[in-house]
């Protein structure tokens, strides 16, 4: 049946289920504690009880995995809790490549998503997939989380039937690879089979930079690492700490060629069934969570490749001004970019 996970999900007095929320501070039972003075004080338009079920594919180590329990403890807390979340990590409930459809599908209320898994219903998306359009995390947050992310979002929202709540910086993406090995311009990725998310916007992506790219789930990517199915990836390198791609890593190579966000997500209908209020209290819990996420990997990506260097790993400086030529022009001189509004993307340029 197609919400049977959803069903799995509500039966949270269930061992295994209590044990899934473990990771997300959850005490196993979803029943609202008895409202405090912030719910009652909201009048009626707080509404009924709401719970709802937030399944991401991240680990609790990473920023935006330990911001998803900053949302559920701060929305809880602020609604005196007529608002609760059941939190879902790991792909433990869906994993990368079905969480989309599965909040499509009202089988879960939220998701984290981002441009790369939306262009399918909405092609003009894929320019935010495009390396180098945001030059810095500072040009990223006054775009998405601005009123050009608001009417971004809202449109996608019309397309897809799925609101994108704001927009958490998960790190700036570079290349490693597993041999200690510079990669200074596109010319040094030919041939190398370069692991990238399993969505044809990544895959261009991976394309554009001048790699062989490998679609794999992020789940498996560090078996892929360490087989040598594959011969690098890229990823922030705060992920790189916290997944341990570092292990089964030899360089780095700074290409900066992605300033990249994660979109916290929720299905429109159960968004159009909350009240006014507790609308209000979901959008002050997410920016709650996106400032833990964001100073979290500000902090950790100023500190890492110490870190990094202390595990043996090389790192280099790519030439960033020719990768970025290549891939923009590679964008540009492809029919991927005919549903993509230039005078926006000039707008958000002129924004840097």
């Amino acid at each position: 049946m197609k919400n049977w996970k959803r069903t799995l999900a509500m039966l949270s007095t269930s061992v295994m289920v209590a044990g899934m929320l473990a990771g997300c501070g959850s005490s196993g039972s979803t029943s609202a504690p008895a409202a405090s003075g912030s719910a009652s004080a909201a009048g009626s338009d707080a509404g009924e009880p709401v719970n709802l079920i937030f399944s991401i594919a991240a680990v609790p180590t990473d920023a935006h995995g330990a911001a998803q329990k900053v949302f559920k403890e701060k929305l809880e807390e602020i609604s005196g809790g007529n608002m609760t979340v059941e939190c879902y990590d790991s792909g433990t409930l869906y994993g990368q490549d079905t969480e989309t459809d599965a909040v499509k599908n009202g089988d879960v209320d939220m998701i984290y998503s981002s441009a790369s898994w939306l262009t399918d219903g909405s092609p003009w998306v894929s320019m935010f997939t495009a390396g180098y359009v945001f030059q810095s995390y500072d040009h990223m947050t006054k775009v998405l989380n601005g009123d050009i992310g608001k009417e971004v979002f809202q449109k996608i929202a019309d397309e897809q039937g799925i609101l994108p709540l704001g927009a958490y910086y998960l790190g700036t993406r570079q290349i490693s690879l597993s041999e200690d090995r510079a990669i200074t311009t596109p010319d040094d990725l030919k041939g190398v089979n370069l692991r990238m998310p399993n969505s044809d916007a990544w895959v261009f992506l991976g394309k554009a930079m001048g790699a062989n790219p490998t679609a794999i789930a992020f789940n498996d990517l560090y078996l892929a690492l360490q087989t040598g199915t594959v011969d690098g990836q890229d990823n922030p390198l705060p992920t790189v700490q916290s997944a341990k791609f570092y292990e089964v890593q030899k360089s780095i190579s700074l290409t900066n060629h992605l300033v990249d966000s994660v979109w916290p997500t929720m299905n429109v209908n159960t968004w159009n069934s909350l009240t006014d209020t507790q609308k209000g209290w979901v959008m002050e819990a997410i920016e709650a969570a996106r400032q833990s996420c964001d100073d979290q990997n500000l902090k950790t990506e100023s500190e890492v490749q110490d870190f990094l260097k202390e595990q043996g790993l090389s790192i280099y400086e790519a030439d960033v001004a020719t990768f970025a030529d290549h891939v923009l022009e590679t964008y540009l001189n492809d029919p991927i970019s005919d549903s993509w509004d230039k005078d926006l993307l000039a707008e958000i340029q002129a924004m840097a």
